[in-house]
């Protein structure tokens, strides 16, 4: 990808589809500018990369690497298209390159592919299940408006101090989930949420009229190394993975709930 004045273009040495998908995949991208300017003309971008500078201070290490889960159909969806504006918008602000940036969405089109892919950013090749190991690396993970098990899944797979010191969540507000989950359901359903609240950092988004249903109950968590030390040695010592057996409104696509992300449906322009 490179960003110009004049917003997003394709990123160089790309060879373009002929026909109609490629066609389709410059609508989008066209759209995408338009997103990118409502949001730096309404202010709501620079409220917002303050907010998110917070846990970037000098003794946080920048990321290095971007996973991005449930973006939605954003070729149709003004709301996810914003979401995506915002993300690239955050992958400048935060130097991390476009092609260490991947994403993953069941729900993907062909050309909703084809336009990531034209901005340089990567496609996750399966369904991960927000099971991602950062791997030692500082990884924003941004997750806006996604299912509490994949908060919980991700944290489970991080599941000790010196991994999620390394992860930055910009995601569905935990201090939200816990006030709006009973103790015991919380506890049982989603335990790593539960168990990592005292060791979270939370900051919100600031809220603007123009975008109070895209970004709403929107924060940026992160996990300060001496927080989690602070914790109880027994918090880490249960680390059985997640399986969500008597969880009654699973918010989540399994694996096994594929859906073909090139279907043909995705002829919109």
């Amino acid at each position: 990808m490179a960003a110009a004045p004049g917003g997003w273009r394709a990123a160089g040495g790309r060879r373009r589809r002929a026909g109609g998908e490629a066609a389709g995949a410059g609508a989008v991208l066209r759209r995408l500018r338009e997103a990118r300017d409502d949001l730096l003309s309404s202010g709501f971008w620079e409220a917002s990369a303050g907010a998110v500078r917070a846990p970037l201070g000098s003794s946080a290490e920048p990321p290095a690497h971007c996973v991005c889960y449930g973006l939605g159909r954003f070729s149709v969806c003004p709301a996810a298209r914003h979401q995506l504006a915002f993300l690239l918008l955050l992958l400048e602000e935060l130097g991390v390159p476009p092609g260490r940036c991947a994403l993953f969405d069941p729900a993907f089109s062909a050309q909703e592919a084809d336009a990531l892919r034209e901005l340089g950013l990567r496609l996750l090749p399966e369904n991960e299940e927000g099971k991602h190991d950062v791997e030692g690396s500082a990884t924003l993970f941004y997750m806006v408006h996604c299912g509490k098990a994949l908060y919980n899944n991700l944290l489970w797979r991080n599941w000790s101090a010196g991994a999620l010191a390394k992860m930055v969540i910009i995601g569905n507000s935990f201090k939200g989930i816990e006030e709006r989950l009973l103790s015991r359901i919380l506890e049982r359903d989603y335990s790593y949420i539960a168990k990592v609240l005292k060791g979270t950092e939370e900051v919100a988004l600031p809220t603007h009229p123009r975008y109070l249903d895209t970004f709403n109950d929107t924060s940026i968590h992160w996990f300060p190394l001496q927080k989690l030390k602070e914790l109880s040695p027994e918090v880490w010592e249960f680390m059985e993975e997640p399986m969500y057996q008597d969880c009654d409104d699973l918010e989540i696509i399994r694996k096994e709930d594929r859906t073909d992300r090139h279907s043909p449906a995705a002829t919109e322009s």
